[in-house]
């Protein structure tokens, strides 16, 4: 299986689980399988094949990253300008009619206005929205630890300011990143567990700004712990599930049901390291789940693609996933 052109395969298949998710969304399993079989969707179907706001948004995330990128120093006061921008791009889109989050809605109606987005983010939110957009955080090249994982949490509590949100982003973008340098899949979640407990009591300060105090939180640190913790505990979970795998169960059974960035995290993970070498099967399994199926595949293909390159995926898929043109840029600008 190929190893080559990671940051594409990342990019693409998030697209194609997005894509394959799309259409189980909001239905138990029994409609799934009366609709789709017990599977799920076999491929992303029509031409082009629609996605959500998913893709939309990691695309926004990674648009900009490369604007900020090409004009170093990289730093918050120069990414966040554009991330805002892109994401009123986005609210603004004629095509923004993909069933969005309320959560993104409401705050990048806030980021269009000219409050701080402290102000525009929704502190008590920690949905998906945080942490399906992230990969090309993890993608990206040459950023040091710490600024990846500052990064990921500023694109997460610009619209999502739980800490939950923010930890859960900054999993998502290490695994991405640790899965394109070559990590063994099982050697993840281990690798994972360890990172929470680095981070644990780490606040970003620099590029966070005051955002803890928001949540009433008497310091910086009691905050982000918390966040810490939860994702703790999803793991937790995931652990459970690998211990004793199902693969044709829904994954959502033991990893919750992915409406929460914690959530999703787990479930994606639990769908890419049931079949680590079968990125279709991983999306599919993602897609055939009775929670949010779109987020859910959505990771577990940016994890898939991470792991196996371009090559792994359909060659076919390219040509016909809609916004092709974007996460070819994305991604030829980094494999």
């Amino acid at each position: 299986m190929t190893t080559t052109r990671r940051a594409s395969g990342a990019m693409f298949g998030l697209a194609y689980g997005d894509a394959l998710g799309a259409p189980t969304e909001f239905l138990s399993m029994e409609q799934i399988r009366q609709r789709f079989g017990d599977l799920g969707p076999e491929r992303p179907e029509g031409d082009p094949a629609l996605v959500t706001d998913d893709t939309q948004m990691a695309i926004a995330v990674g648009l900009a990253l490369l604007d900020a990128l090409d004009d170093p120093p990289f730093t918050a006061d120069r990414v966040e300008p554009l991330w805002r921008r892109r994401f009123v791009d986005w609210l603004d889109s004629p095509d923004n009619d993909r069933a969005p989050g309320n959560t993104c809605l409401t705050a990048c109606r806030g980021l269009a206005t000219p409050v701080p987005w402290t102000e525009a983010t929704v502190p008590g939110s920690k949905g998906c929205g945080a942490n399906m957009r992230v990969a090309p955080v993890g993608l990206a090249p040459g950023l040091t630890d710490e600024t990846r994982a500052a990064a990921a949490q500023l694109q997460a509590a610009m619209t999502h300011g739980h800490p939950t949100g923010l930890a859960a982003s900054e999993l998502t973008a290490f695994a991405v990143r640790w899965l394109a340098d070559g990590m063994a899949p099982a050697d993840l979640p281990d690798a994972l567990r360890d990172r929470c407990y680095e981070e644990r009591t780490t606040y970003y300060g620099e590029w966070l700004g005051d955002l803890w105090r928001a949540s009433g939180s008497d310091d910086p640190w009691r905050f982000i712990s918390r966040g810490w913790e939860e994702c703790i505990d999803a793991l937790d979970r995931l652990d459970a599930a690998l211990a004793g795998p199902d693969r044709a169960a829904d994954p959502c059974e033991t990893t919750g049901a992915g409406w929460v960035a914690e959530e999703a995290l787990a479930a994606g993970l639990l769908c890419f390291l049931l079949f680590p070498d079968e990125p279709v099967t991983a999306i599919r399994r993602a897609a055939a789940s009775s929670g949010d199926s779109d987020s859910i595949a959505c990771l577990a293909g940016a994890f898939a693609g991470a792991h196996l390159g371009m090559d792994a995926w359909p060659g076919e898929w390219a040509a016909r996933i809609e916004y092709a043109d974007d996460l070819g840029r994305i991604g030829a600008a980094w494999d």
